[in-house]
């Protein structure tokens, strides 16, 4: 029994009580002036209610309680249902706009505050808008035994209204009245299929489905599961860390992360947790950590976001005390007596931490980037914690993408699973339901179905709204291929699909199974006020491409050609590398350059992107100046022009694109890959009309003899810098293919010509004996550069010193 709950308590005294008694003469008020009917009514719900919480806290389940009707009369509905039901204040949570209980209050933007905590009932007022994203958070914060309670409007009528959240998906030149409804439709749909759901309907007066499962009474097993029994005999954590886990899965997952702890052998070594929501991976993370830094280990925490990693920070400082280990306890910091420590860092400070560190937990890996994660690998001992299908990240890109990259390190893996759920039963109807209205568990096709794909056998299809909203199994084909092709797809993206108007998809399919997809975005066609909103520092929705090149390049035109930006696009695992997204593009192309100026795309810049978009006609136009918080990427802009507009739009870019980016090499991307500058300045256009797309080279006859000096005879590139860099830049952006020089000569030319990095630096990381071997390879890389671009005075200076 709880501590309290709504009838009184500690809590109910001064302002609470005072505003508790107007709420409940208002109420009074009310229900006066309702049909008997309705008074009856209200006391069903109650009654109803209660029966729904007895049989979830009998099953170790959760239940849904949904009324639907006037948000006035549905808070006086369960304002009645919380005097009622056992729960206390503290353990109660509204996410809604108004603070209408006396229980915690989240609006639906601050949802993500339940992470990591649990709460016996979860109220959702969905009356001003429902958000995909709040709602997968506040499913997985119900325990056991608890409620999940939605107030909507009348069901009928639900996806018709537009709230706060469909704003959000109104996108220039769109309107309000453009977004639908389907999402909710859906999820509407989705309720009244489900088990444990109860629906009341308020406007009519009647339970529509009471929620109630009536399982079978279950077999109670002799004794317990004991978690020590899951303990290696010879276990090198203290018995306190299995004592403390909750099933034998998580003791399992506890034994294997012992892998991690100094002197177990001297191999590299990476274990790899997959679960469900609610299975425990990340305490027993914790009390891994916790384990460690109590035997003297320096153990690095990282997550995508923080909150991510609190209930691992929590299972390790809570083990620390039991062991009487703690030293000092700070904000994402724990010490012990041993001398270890836990702390978190974020995962781009990681990556420069990992020196330090005697072993590393990755805590919700799937949210990140597989490129984080590759950086992450350079890491002696790591674990990775990943969620199978949830709504911080794509666990089947971690499993497709990241674990191919794992099984080609270095490292022995060990991989555990954990299935049994610890904070509900197992087979819990509001899990099952939750995956099917948020599609968490959406997966593209199974391989045998689509191994045989090729773009000969595939057929490029429309997937409109609709079409995927009468076809389930389509919606969830597409919808897993493109959760594929992102490293965080939320349920937000879901509603996006389905309602926002600016957004379109393409596929091909092979057998009517999807292979490959892509999502798009209209952006541009802009009017004149919109374009000068921008330019003058105001904010537009989705438009991507065009806010960049009018906001930061300063091109108050470049909103008014239109496009289609390709937002996303993924192929499945089984029929890679056979040109199916190359043929999805070109289909995409045929279809939509004689409606439009150009196509477009950004991504996080990697040297096999880049070289796939070029492949396929897109050029570079932009790359930004800072990396991208999550990905830890630059982003790269191409665009693919369609028009004479697109064409200028797209040129002009370009050229402005080659002037600055060696000058932005010795600033702001002093740090960016050598193979990604490469590959970026190779995408930029070589077809416009403007110096034939190549940046001019204003070098005097001077600068010439400096860099021809440097060359062939016995100049310095150090007196002079500024030559060489305009000739390296014209060298990637020109033809790069007519000189040979070999990866190592080109990443030379980066390091030093363009990124400015010093002798020994450059030296030790393309591993040349000295730094004075470097400025002679340096030398050598410049001659064929002076042969085919050098001036009269350049040449005069190369026979000087070839005779």
């Amino acid at each position: 029994m709880r501590s309290r709950s709504f009838r009184g308590g500690e809590s109910d005294v001064g302002p609470f009580r005072t505003r508790r008694r107007t709420q409940r003469r208002a109420r009074f008020r009310r229900l006066l002036l309702v049909s008997p009917q309705d008074r009856h009514m209200t006391v069903d719900v109650v009654g109803h209610a209660e029966s729904l919480r007895a049989e979830a806290e009998r099953t170790n389940e959760r239940r849904i309680l949904v009324i639907a009707g006037d948000r006035e009369r549905g808070y006086d509905a369960l304002e009645r249902v919380l005097d009622a039901v056992p729960v206390g204040i503290t353990d109660t949570t509204l996410i809604g706009p108004d603070d209408r209980l006396r229980c915690e209050h989240r609006p639906q933007s601050n949802a993500g505050d339940l992470l990591g905590t649990t709460r016996d009932v979860v109220i959702l007022d969905a009356h001003a808008e429902l958000r995909p994203n709040a709602l997968g958070t506040v499913v997985g914060a119900v325990d056991g035994g608890g409620l999940l309670v939605f107030l909507t409007p009348p069901l009928e009528e639900w996806p018709d209204r537009r709230g706060a959240f469909d704003e959000s998906l109104v996108v220039p030149p769109f309107e309000r009245a453009d977004v639908t409804g389907r999402f909710r439709r859906r999820f509407v749909e989705t309720l009244r299929a489900h088990r444990g759901v109860a629906i009341v309907d308020l406007e009519t007066g009647r339970i529509e489905d009471d929620g109630r499962t009536e399982p079978a009474p279950r077999l109670a097993t002799e004794t317990a599961s004991d978690p020590l029994e899951a303990a290696p005999p010879a276990r090198r954590f203290p018995t306190a860390a299995y004592e403390a886990c909750l099933t034998d899965d998580q003791a399992e997952a506890v034994a294997a992360l012992e892998s991690l702890a100094a002197g177990s052998d001297d191999g590299k070594r990476a274990v790899v947790l997959e679960a469900d929501r609610g299975r425990g991976k990340s305490s027993a993370a914790g009390l891994a950590a916790g384990a460690l830094a109590a035997d003297g280990a320096d153990v690095l925490v990282t997550a995508p976001r923080w909150r991510n990693a609190r209930e691992a920070f929590e299972r390790a400082e809570e083990l620390c005390e039991t062991l009487e280990q703690t030293a000092a306890v700070e904000p994402r910091r724990l010490e012990t007596l041993a001398g270890g420590r836990v702390r978190f860092c974020d995962p781009s400070e990681a990556v420069e931490s990992l020196d330090a560190a005697d072993a590393v937990v990755v805590d919700e890996a799937a949210a990140l980037p597989v490129s984080r994660l590759e950086s992450l690998l350079a890491a002696d001992r790591v674990a990775f914690a990943t969620t199978i299908h949830g709504y911080e990240g794509a666990g089947r890109g971690f499993s497709v993408r990241f674990r191919d990259r794992l099984a080609e390190s270095d490292h022995e893996v060990v991989d555990r699973t954990l299935v049994e759920p610890i904070r509900y039963a197992a087979g819990d109807p509001v899990e099952v339901w939750a995956f099917h209205a948020l599609l968490l568990d959406a997966r593209p096709p199974v391989g045998p179905l689509v191994a045989d794909a090729t773009p000969e056998t595939a057929t490029y299809r429309r997937l409109g709204p609709d079409d995927l909203l009468a076809d389930e199994t389509l919606l969830r084909e597409a919808f897993g291929l493109l959760v594929l092709a992102h490293y965080r797809t939320e349920p937000n993206d879901l509603a996006r699909l389905l309602d926002a108007p600016n957004l379109e998809a393409r596929a091909l399919v092979h057998d009517g199974r999807v292979v490959s997809v892509a999502l798009l975005a209209r952006e541009g066609n802009l009017s004149a006020e919109t374009r000068a909103m921008m330019y003058e520092g105001g904010r537009v929705r989705g438009n991507m491409l065009p806010d960049v090149l009018t906001s930061q390049l300063r091109d108050e035109s470049a909103g008014e050609p239109a496009g289609i930006r390709v937002v996303r696009i993924a192929t499945h695992h089984e029929a890679r590398s056979r040109g199916l997204g190359s043929r999805l593009l070109e289909c995409i192309h045929e279809e939509f350059a004689a409606d439009v100026d150009w196509l477009g795309t950004g991504f996080g810049a990697t040297p096999g992107l880049l070289r796939f978009w070029r492949e396929n006609g897109y050029r570079t136009v932009h790359v930004s100046t800072t990396r991208n918080d999550a990905s830890g990427e630059y982003s790269a802009l191409l665009l693919a022009p369609t028009s004479d507009a697109g064409r200028a739009l797209s040129d002009r870019h370009a050229d402005w694109f080659a002037r600055r980016f060696g000058p932005l090499c010795t600033d702001s991307l002093a740090d960016l890959d050598p193979d990604v500058a490469r590959a970026v300045l190779r995408s930029v256009a070589t077809e416009s009309t403007a110096n034939e797309g190549r940046p001019p080279l204003e070098v005097t006859d001077h600068e010439w003899r400096v860099v021809a000096g440097a060359a062939y005879g016995p100049g310095l590139f150090d007196v002079d810098p500024g030559p060489f860099r305009d000739l390296v830049v014209r060298y990637f952006v020109d033809d790069p293919d007519a000189i040979d020089l070999t990866d190592r000569e080109e990443r030379l030319l980066v390091l030093r010509a363009l990124q400015g990095r010093d002798w020994a630096t450059v030296a030790d990381r393309l591993e040349y004996h000295s730094p004075g071997q470097c400025m002679r390879a340096l030398g050598d890389a410049l001659c064929p550069l002076v042969d085919r671009y050098g001036s009269d005075a350049a040449l005069t200076v190369r026979e000087r010193f070839r005779t």
